[in-house]
């Protein structure tokens, strides 16, 4: 049984490819089961082996990173995806970030330091570069200054039904929870948080949990429990 972490590497660049799956294959506990030049044939790949960790560009021709995000996630949401970009921009960062991938890292970073973050996105743990987590802490601060009236509004196109989902989401439910919940089938809910998801524009309900949190959703809850 192979228990090592499975990698796909995607950029259009092959010297880039080469280079990293030269070093990455040195690691013991590391296997790189493929490569894609395209956002597109790294979205074929992961439906055909469902990779561990995706180590993505974001800038390529055609489909770009962070469409090709959105649908691995949507295809292997275990699989963690990892950015690895030139770009540390805000045109970049947020929508990777909402997209689904799991870390940001730049392509200055050490071989073993992006070694360790794949090891960690295996593990379901985030690796930031300090510039991407800086610009991330300063959006949450600044969300946080919102009016609650503000804050609900990016909430006005969900129904009450949804909204009541999204705040069960946000409490750690899961489907068959909230189904019970609710008095409602468990198809239901599958589907109430598929449009959830659509209309927040969200790749998964971890996102549309930590989204209810941010945009001031919970704040009623949380007084309550207090």
């Amino acid at each position: 049984m192979n228990d090592r972490i499975t990698v796909l590497i995607v950029d259009d660049h092959a010297v880039v490819r080469q280079g990293v799956r030269a070093f990455l294959e040195t690691q013991p506990d590391i296997q790189v089961i493929g490569e894609a030049a395209s956002g597109a044939e790294a979205v074929r790949l992961v439906e055909r082996y469902a990779p561990d960790v995706v180590l993505m560009d974001l800038v390529m021709p055609g489909m770009d990173g962070v469409e090709a995000t959105r649908a691995i996630k949507r295809l292997s949401p275990r699989s963690q995806v990892i950015v690895l970009t030139s770009y540390h921009d805000d045109e970049h960062i947020f929508p990777a970030i909402r997209a689904g991938a799991l870390s940001y890292l730049l392509k200055d970073v050490s071989p073993d330091a992006l070694a360790d973050a794949v090891r960690r996105a295996a593990r379901g743990e985030a690796v930031l570069h300090p510039r991407v987590a800086a610009r991330l802490v300063q959006e949450i601060h600044a969300e946080r200054k919102q009016a609650p009236s503000q804050a609900m509004s990016a909430f006005a196109d969900l129904t009450e039904r949804e909204l009541e989902v999204l705040r069960l989401i946000a409490q750690g439910l899961s489907n068959a929870e909230i189904a019970a919940r609710l008095y409602i089938s468990e198809r239901t809910v599958k589907s109430h948080v598929s449009n959830i998801l659509s209309k927040l524009h969200l790749a998964d309900r971890t996102q549309a949990a930590i989204y209810a949190w941010k945009q001031g959703l919970m704040r009623d809850e949380g007084r309550a429990s207090s």
